[in-house]
């Protein structure tokens, strides 16, 4: 009986269940009036309020963004779904700064650490 419960506490602290939940909101949520978002302050606290399929299309909006910036026209898929990932865990631990700069922050180390320069 009491491995059972260790192992049921154990599986409970893995998948969050003894968190208290936060319901999920629509990303239009964080729309004005007519419809658009300020892509410029969505704040982190705001991508981990949403749905995730939320969170994914705005991520991708971002890493299109930021391509297109760079004259960049190719995606790659892997290695946005790894900002992505690296944007929302930092985003977790910093839910007051702005998911534009954090994602900013993410391409650019990406592109430092493999020796990618980009014209600016």
């Amino acid at each position: 009986m009491r491995k059972t419960l260790l192992a049921t506490a154990a599986l409970a602290a893995c998948f969050g269940l003894g968190a208290v939940a936060h319901a999920a909101v629509e990303l239009s949520t964080y729309a004005d009036k007519d419809g658009y978002l300020d892509v410029q302050e969505l704040s982190c606290a705001q991508l981990a309020g949403t749905y995730q399929e939320d969170a994914n299309y705005l991520t991708a909006w971002y890493s299109g963004w930021y391509n297109g910036l760079a004259k960049k026209h190719f995606a790659n898929i892997p290695r946005s779904k790894e900002a992505e990932h690296d944007t929302i865990v930092y985003c977790k631990d910093h839910p007051d700064e702005k998911v534009i700069k954090v994602l900013g922050r993410v391409i650019d180390e990406y592109r430092s650490k493999k020796g990618i320069e980009v014209d600016k």
